[in-house]
């Protein structure tokens, strides 16, 4: 039961990963104003760092049952100690980090990068779901 659930986080998050890539492709300006808000406030700081582990912990867990399980294992891993690593950078730092990478972020950059959004969260559903 709780392994089919992880399963189904992971679809959700791959889905996910694509919801954002059409946002960058068709929205590029409202995805920087998205990327801005990170670590704006505590609120939604150690909410993303939450959600993040969420998808990340059912990486880990479903790496075994997935077509490509080392790469599930460290991408999921990846994701926790960075998310774990947020937990200590102060607030401040992460909101800086996420404001200069906005603006360095151009719009028709994030249009071209939106493909890999795309193949990037095709290939975790496609690996989680046809193995």
């Amino acid at each position: 039961m709780l392994m089919e659930i992880a399963k189904w986080v992971v679809v959700l998050f791959g889905a996910f990963i694509i919801l954002v890539g059409f946002i960058m492709l068709f929205n590029p300006r409202k995805a920087r104003v998205f990327l801005r808000k990170a670590g704006s406030n505590n609120f939604i700081n150690y909410t993303e760092i939450t959600l993040r582990l969420i998808p990340a912990i059912a990486l880990t867990v479903t790496s075994d049952f997935s077509k490509y399980p080392i790469a599930f294992k460290l991408l999921g891993w990846i994701m926790v100690i960075t998310s774990l690593i947020l937990y200590v950078v102060p607030r401040k730092n992460h909101h800086q980090f996420a404001m200069k990478s906005a603006d360095i972020l151009k719009p028709i950059y994030l249009q071209v990068i939106s493909f890999f959004a795309f193949l990037f969260g095709g290939l975790i559903i496609y690996n989680m779901l046809y193995f």
